[in-house]
C-alpha cells in the first residue's frame, strides 16, 4: 500500500506525491492530518482553517470518486504526528509514503521525524517538490548562495526555467471501483475541534473554481495588470492567493496558463504578462528564502543587525490599527476590509505594513502574526517576506528611508475614495476632494465620528529614519 500525505497541496492536477504514488498497480491511500492545537500555536486564521476543511471535503470526495480513500487523522500538535503515522501505516500495511515537501521549519523538523519514524518499520519515503516551480536551492548565485536581492534572482529564474521547462501533469485515472465519502460536517470530531465550518460565499473552493479566476483573469486582466494592480477599487488582480496557499492550484499551472495565453514566455518589462509573471517569481523569491534562511521561520530579520531596532510594542497603538481606528482613511478601510472578509489587495498590505512599522514604530513580528490570524491566504514565506520587506529589515534593494506617505498613497491609489467610502461607513456621504483627508470636512460638520490622526506623517517618519540610522553609529 502507498500512503499520499497531503498538506498544503490539496490537489488533484499537477501533484507529484500523488502522481508518483499513483504510477503502477499497487493500491494507493490518501491522508490528512488535521492540527487545531498546532494549527492555532502557528496563528492560523479560523477562515483559512474553514477553506482548506471545505477543499478537503471537496478532495476526499473526488479521491473516493477514483477509488482512494482519504484518511484523515486528528493531531493535536506536529510532535505527535510521527508515531500517529507510524501507527496508520502499521494498520493499513502502508510500505510507501509519498508527499510533497514543506518549507517551513516546524514543518520540516516534523518530517524528519516522520521519516526517522517510518525507517524503523521499513516504511520509505519519497519527497517532492510541489510548491515551487522550480526547487528550493535551483536558483543560487555564481558561488553557490542563496540571492540576497529579488531582481537578480528574478533574472535567474527566468533563465533556469529556460533551461529546464516543466510538464502539467493531468489528475490520476480512476484506480478501483467508487468508494463512499463521509462529509467532514457530519464528523462530529471535526466540528469539536474546530467549530463552524460553514464557508464564506466570496471564496469558493475547488480546483474547477480556482481555474475558473485564472482563466478569467488572464482572458480580461492581465494585460492591463501593470495599470491597474495598485488599485483596490479595481478588479485588477487574480484573486488566487487563498488557492494558491492551500494548494488548489499551483504556481506552476498559472506559468503554464500564462504562456498558453500569450503564446510565449515573457522575459522582461516590455512584454504583455511579465508584469503578473514577476509577482509569481516574488513568491518564489520568497519560499526559496525561507527554505534557505531557516532562522526567517523563527521571528528573526533577514538583516541580523535590525535585531537592535527599539521597536515599540504599544498595545493601545497596535489595537487601533488592528481595528482601522488610525485616522487615516486608507489604512482603516484596509484594515477594515481584511477584518471583514479575510483578504486585502496587495497595495494596501504594503500601505498598512509601513504604516504600522515606519509611522507607529510597532515591532513587524505584530503585524505579521496578525495578519496570519486573519488572511485566508495566510502563508509564511509571503507573509513574512512582505513584512520584512516594508519594515526594512528584509531582502531589499531600496535603503530603509523609504516610507510610505499613507496619504498620498490613498491619493494616488483610491483617489476618488471609491475602496475608503466602502469601508469606512463614517466617511460614506464625504465629498471625494476631502475624503483622503477628512478631518477639516468633519469639523465643518460638526461631526466626531472618525478619529484624529493617530500620529503627524512628516514627525513619525522623521523618528523611523533615525531608528535606522541609530544602528551605523
Amino acid at each position: 500500500m502507498k500512503l499520499v500525505w497531503l498538506r498544503n497541496d490539496l490537489r488533484l492536477a499537477d501533484n507529484p506525491a500523488l502522481r508518483h504514488a499513483c504510477a503502477g498497480d499497487e493500491p494507493v491511500a490518501a491522508l490528512f492530518i488535521i492540527s487545531p492545537t498546532q494549527w492555532r500555536q502557528h496563528k492560523m486564521a479560523p477562515i483559512r482553517q474553514r477553506f482548506m476543511l471545505a477543499q478537503v471535503d471537496v478532495l476526499g470526495r473526488e479521491l473516493a470518486a477514483l477509488g482512494i480513500p482519504l484518511h484523515l487523522l486528528r493531531v493535536e500538535t506536529f510532535a505527535e504526528v510521527p508515531a500517529a503515522l507510524a501507527n496508520l501505516c502499521r494498520e493499513q500495511g502502508v510500505t510507501q509514503l509519498y508527499a510533497n515537501q514543506a518549507i517551513e521549519i516546524d514543518e520540516q523538523r516534523r518530517d524528519h521525524a516522520v521519516s526517522a519514524a517510518l525507517a524503523e518499520q521499513a516504511v520509505s519515503c519519497h519527497w517532492f517538490n510541489g510548491c515551487c516551480v522550480l526547487p528550493p536551492g535551483r536558483v543560487l548565485t555564481g558561488s553557490g548562495e542563496m540571492f540576497k536581492v529579488f531582481t537578480p534572482f528574478s533574472r535567474a529564474w527566468l533563465k533556469a526555467l529556460d533551461e529546464e521547462g516543466f510538464v502539467i501533469h493531468r489528475a490520476p485515472a480512476r484506480r478501483g471501483e467508487p468508494l463512499p465519502w463521509l462529509p467532514l460536517a457530519e464528523r462530529a470530531w471535526v466540528d469539536e475541534a474546530l467549530g463552524e465550518l460553514t464557508v464564506d460565499p466570496r471564496w469558493p473552493v475547488g480546483e474547477a473554481e480556482a481555474l475558473r479566476r485564472l482563466n478569467i483573469f488572464l482572458e480580461q486582466a492581465v494585460l492591463d495588470y501593470g495599470e491597474t494592480r495598485d488599485f483596490p477599487a479595481i478588479a485588477g488582480t487574480s484573486v488566487l492567493s487563498p488557492y494558491l496557499a492551500a494548494g488548489i492550484i499551483n504556481p506552476r499551472q498559472c506559468v503554464a496558463a500564462l504562456q498558453q495565453r500569450l503564446g510565449y514566455r515573457p522575459q522582461s518589462k516590455a512584454q504583455p504578462g511579465f508584469v503578473w509573471l514577476n509577482e509569481l517569481i516574488w513568491r518564489e523569491f520568497y519560499r526559496h528564502l525561507l527554505v534557505l534562511i531557516p532562522t526567517l521561520s523563527m521571528n528573526r530579520p533577514f538583516k541580523p543587525e535590525t535585531a537592535a531596532l527599539p521597536w515599540s510594542w504599544d498595545p493601545d497603538a497596535f489595537a487601533a490599527w488592528c481595528e482601522g481606528r488610525t485616522g487615516y482613511p486608507i489604512v482603516d478601510a484596509a484594515m477594515r476590509c481584511l477584518n471583514t472578509t479575510g483578504w486585502m489587495h496587495n497595495r494596501l498590505r504594503m500601505i498598512v505594513a509601513s504604516f504600522l512599522t515606519k509611522d507607529l514604530h510597532i515591532h513587524w513580528r505584530l503585524g505579521e502574526d496578525y495578519f496570519m490570524s486573519r488572511l485566508i491566504d495566510g502563508d509564511l514565506a509571503a507573509n513574512n517576506g512582505g513584512w520584512q520587506w516594508a519594515a526594512g529589515t528584509g531582502a531589499d534593494a531600496a535603503p530603509y528611508f523609504r516610507v510610505f506617505n499613507p496619504t498620498t498613497q490613498g491619493q494616488r491609489f483610491d483617489p476618488q475614495g471609491e475602496f475608503i467610502r466602502t469601508w469606512v461607513t463614517e466617511l460614506a456621504d464625504i465629498p471625494a476632494a476631502y475624503v483622503h483627508q477628512p478631518h477639516d470636512w468633519l469639523r465643518l460638520k460638526g461631526r466626531q465620528d472618525y478619529p484624529a490622526p493617530m500620529v503627524d506623517h512628516a514627525v513619525a517618519r522623521v523618528r523611523a529614519i533615525e531608528m535606522f540610522r541609530s544602528l551605523e553609529k
